[in-house]
């Protein structure tokens, strides 16, 4: 059975030391669309070393990923990556992320669940300081063809919108280039850059990466809803519903709640409001 799930799970973590500093931090915010208009003092603490606050969805870049994506060769699994797609992703902060440093990153198969056609394997990476922990990182991996072998069906997390009109929406759009400048932060698949491969794919062009989207909907969130105090976030979830192609633009929906939560939806412009984030909640201070 390519999958043992029992084994998967119950596999020792492994753990690899991750560092960044302002210019691995500065690059990914480039990559999210910071720096539109250049000049703005709000858009200057994302892209200025002296101002620098940290996006907290860094998190699932920093030491480019590479915790996570060792994951996949955990006892217990042997898969072909050709099936995998990114399904959702969720990260907790512990405390802000600090512009530089120096951290162990510790990762494990959390769960695997049988979804009958297809697995998901929860992906768990957990960082942290000599100050102590920092966040910890959910990768939500969509298996094809390895399901059906008896596991759990896991939790349904389906995040119905509110039946009422958004408390805010804005519109962001995706630079032409914003997948060639965000697969500099450590994302190499030539899917989002190489217009054959896209093609054997079963895209016409390249795609913009699921966590490019991902990061660009918190920074909206962070700076229409939150003053742009990138500390308010205490954890953000959201599931990959939909492709999004650079160029076009990104319609973000947002719904406050007395609880401190914001629920989001994400929708591509250019193509009717096809979703692209979906079940997607930010839960802040």
């Amino acid at each position: 059975m390519p999958i043992d799930a029992a084994k998967a799970v119950a596999a020792g973590p492994r753990s690899t030391t991750i560092t960044w500093d302002h210019k691995d931090i500065q690059l990914y915010h480039l990559g999210v669309g910071a720096g539109r208009p250049a000049t703005d003092p709000d858009e200057l603490r994302y892209t200025l070393e002296s101002r620098l606050h940290v996006l907290p969805s860094f998190a699932t870049v920093a030491g480019a990923g590479t915790a996570v994506v060792g994951r996949l060769s955990a006892p217990g699994l042997d898969i072909d990556l050709a099936s995998v797609l990114h399904g959702g992703q969720r990260v907790e902060l512990h405390r802000p992320v600090p512009v530089k440093g120096t951290a162990t990153a510790t990762s494990r198969v959390a769960a695997v669940y049988d979804k009958g056609k297809a697995a998901i394997l929860v992906l768990r990476t957990e960082a942290a300081d000599d100050d102590g922990p920092l966040w910890t990182s959910d990768a939500r991996l969509f298996v094809r063809g390895e399901g059906g072998f008896g596991g759990e069906r896991g939790p349904s997390e389906r995040l119905e919108p509110p039946e009422r009109a958004p408390d805010r929406t804005v519109e962001r759009a995706v630079r032409e280039d914003a997948a060639l400048l965000y697969r500099l932060s450590g994302d190499w698949n030539p899917l989002h850059a190489d217009p054959q491969f896209a093609k054997l794919a079963g895209f016409d062009r390249p795609i913009l990466h699921g966590l490019c989207t991902y990061g660009m909907t918190l920074k909206a969130v962070v700076d229409t809803l939150l003053g742009g105090d990138v500390t308010r976030v205490r954890s953000y979830a959201a599931r990959f519903a939909g492709v999004v192609f650079p160029g076009e633009t990104l319609r973000i929906r947002m719904w406050t709640k007395e609880d401190g939560r914001v629920r989001v939806t994400v929708t591509a412009v250019e193509r009717g409001d096809v979703p692209v984030l979906a079940d997607t909640l930010v839960e802040t201070l």
